[in-house]
C-alpha cells in the first residue's frame, strides 16, 4: 500500500482546495478527491463564477441598448448571440478551473476525480466515471462537498422547463417568461440576467420581502430598483403546483389571502435556498453525526466533528453558504491542523448580490442592533451626491454605516450601489481592527472616487458630511 496522507480533502470547491493547497504549504501530504471532471466546485463550474460572467455580459447588452446613447456612443443593429454569451462564460470557467490545476501541481497536491466515500476514520474509497474504485488512507480527512439547490416535492426539477442555477446558466435562448421561485440572491441574480437579454421576468417569494436576511432599509431599496428596471414581484405568495406540457408550464399559486394565481412561463428557475451535500458519503457508516434534514454537520472550534480524524467546512456546516466563508474556514483548519492558530471572524464576513445596483453588507443589520438593545448612530450618504458616480452615470443607492453610540466602532455597513462589492472590503477591514467611524471619516480616499461615498457615510454618523 502507499504511503498514506496527511490530509484528504473530499471536494474541490473554494474550501476544500484552498484547504489542500494552504495544508500542503504547511508541509503536509494531501490529496483532493472530486466528483467533477474539473476542479473548483459549485462555485467555479456552475455557480459564482459563471454567473458573474453573464451578469457582466448581459449588463453590457443592457448598457448599449438603453444607456449608451447617453454618452453620445451610436450603436446600430444590436444584436444578441446567447450561445457565444454562454460559450464565453465557460471559457472564463475553464480558463480558472484549469488554474487550480495548476494550483495543485505548484503546491505538490494530489487530485482523484471520482466520487469519495469515507470507509473508516481514515480510508476514503474514491469511484471514478468507469467505474474503478481505488482506497486512500490519510491521518485525517475533511469534508467539504458543498451543497446542492432544494428540489421542491411540488415542482421537481426536470432539467429543461422546471430548472435550477445550474441549467439557468445555459439557456440556450432568452426565455419569454421567466418564473424565479425564491427572491434570494441567486433568484435575482440569474432573474437579472434573463431580464436585461430581453424575458419577462417574475418572481414569486413566501414571505413579505425580498432578500429576508438583509438591512430592511436597503433590502427596500433594492426591491424598487429591480422593480423600475421591470421585475414582477408576487410577495407573500406560495406555489402549490404546476402543470407541464410541450417545455411550457403553467405554475399554480395562491397568494396570502388565498386568491388562486396561474403564471404561464416557458422556464421556472426554483432557486428556495441550498442543502448541504453529505449524501453517499458514508457519514452513518462511520458514526460522524449530521442534521438529517439539512445535512448541516456540528463541529467545533477546530472544525472536527464527532469523529476525531474527520471535520468538515464550509457549506456542510453551520453559517452562510458563501465561498468566501468557505476559504477562510479552509486556511483556519489547515493551520490549526498544522499547530497554528487558525481562526475566522465570523461577524466580518461580508455578504453580495450582484445585481446592478449591487449590494454589499457586513455586521449587523440595523434592525439587529435594535433587537440587541445597543444604542446606536447612523450616517449615510448618497450616491447621488458623489461625483464619480455623477461621472459614470451610476448615482442609484447609498452607503450606510451604523456604529456604537458610546464608542463609534462600527456595528455594520451596508451598501446598494455600484461596485458595492469592492468597497465592502473596506467596511470589513475597518471592523476587523474594531474600528469607528471616526476612523473611516479621518481616512484620506481618493477623489473622484465611489469610496468617498463611504467616508462621507462615517463623517454623517457624526453629522459632519461635506458634501450632503
Amino acid at each position: 500500500m502507499a504511503e498514506p496522507y496527511d490530509l484528504i480533502v473530499i471536494g474541490a470547491g473554494p474550501g476544500g482546495y484552498v484547504a489542500a493547497i494552504r495544508a500542503a504549504q504547511l508541509a503536509m501530504k494531501v490529496a483532493c478527491v472530486e466528483k467533477r471532471p474539473s476542479l473548483g466546485g459549485t462555485c467555479l463550474n456552475v455557480g459564482c463564477i459563471p454567473s458573474k460572467a453573464l451578469l457582466d455580459s448581459s449588463e453590457l447588452y443592457h448598457l448599449a441598448k438603453e444607456r449608451f446613447g447617453k454618452h453620445g456612443i451610436q450603436v446600430g443593429n444590436l444584436g444578441l448571440d446567447v450561445p457565444k454569451m454562454i460559450a464565453r462564460k465557460e471559457e472564463v470557467v475553464r480558463g480558472l478551473t484549469t488554474g487550480i490545476r495548476g494550483l495543485f501541481k505548484k503546491n505538490k497536491v494530489d487530485s482523484h476525480f471520482g466520487f469519495g466515500r469515507i470507509t473508516s476514520p481514515t480510508t476514503v474509497q474514491v469511484k471514478n466515471a468507469e467505474g474503478q474504485e481505488r482506497s486512500l488512507e490519510a491521518k485525517h480527512i475533511l469534508i467539504a462537498t458543498g451543497s446542492e439547490p432544494i428540489e421542491l416535492p411540488f415542482l421537481k426539477f426536470d432539467g429543461q422547463t422546471v430548472v435550477s442555477s445550474t441549467e439557468a446558466l445555459c439557456f440556450e435562448k432568452v426565455p419569454e417568461h421567466l418564473l424565479v421561485v425564491g427572491a434570494g440572491y441567486i433568484g435575482l441574480e440569474l432573474g437579472s440576467v434573463w431580464k436585461r437579454l430581453g424575458s419577462r421576468v417574475s418572481v414569486v417569494e413566501f414571505l413579505p420581502r425580498i432578500v429576508p436576511m438583509a438591512d430592511l432599509e436597503v433590502g427596500a431599496l433594492l426591491f424598487k430598483s429591480l422593480q423600475r428596471q421591470g421585475m414582477e414581484f408576487h410577495l407573500e405568495t406560495k406555489v402549490t403546483g404546476a402543470d407541464l406540457k410541450d417545455a411550457k408550464a403553467v405554475v399554480r399559486t395562491e397568494t396570502k389571502d388565498g386568491k388562486a394565481l396561474d403564471f404561464p412561463c416557458d422556464k421556472v428557475l426554483v432557486s428556495v435556498g441550498r442543502r448541504a451535500f453529505v449524501d453517499g458519503l458514508g457519514l452513518d457508516e462511520v458514526g460522524v453525526a449530521y442534521e438529517k434534514k439539512t445535512g448541516k454537520v456540528p463541529v467545533d472550534a477546530h472544525f472536527r466533528t464527532n469523529v476525531p480524524t474527520i471535520s468538515a467546512i464550509g457549506d456542510v456546516i453551520a453559517g452562510p453558504m458563501l465561498a468566501h466563508k468557505a476559504e477562510e474556514e479552509g486556511v483556519a483548519f489547515a493551520e490549526a491542523l498544522a499547530g497554528k492558530a487558525g481562526h475566522v471572524n465570523y461577524e466580518t464576513i461580508p455578504s453580495v448580490i450582484y445585481t446592478w445596483p449591487e449590494m454589499a453588507s457586513v455586521g449587523l443589520t440595523e434592525e439587529q442592533v435594535k433587537e440587541q438593545g445597543t444604542a446606536y448612530k447612523v450616517g449615510k450618504f448618497p450616491f447621488l451626491a458623489n461625483g464619480r458616480a455623477k461621472a459614470m452615470d451610476e448615482t442609484e443607492g447609498l452607503v450606510k454605516i451604523i456604529a456604537d453610540a458610546k464608542s463609534d466602532r462600527v456595528l455594520g455597513v451596508h451598501i446598494i450601489g455600484p461596485r458595492a462589492s469592492d468597497m465592502i472590503a473596506e467596511a470589513v477591514a475597518t471592523m476587523e481592527y474594531s474600528g469607528s467611524a471616526e476612523d473611516i471619516a479621518r481616512t484620506c480616499h481618493a477623489h473622484p472616487t465611489l469610496s468617498e461615498a463611504v467616508k462621507e457615510a462615517a463623517l454623517a454618523v457624526d453629522g459632519r458630511a461635506i458634501h450632503l
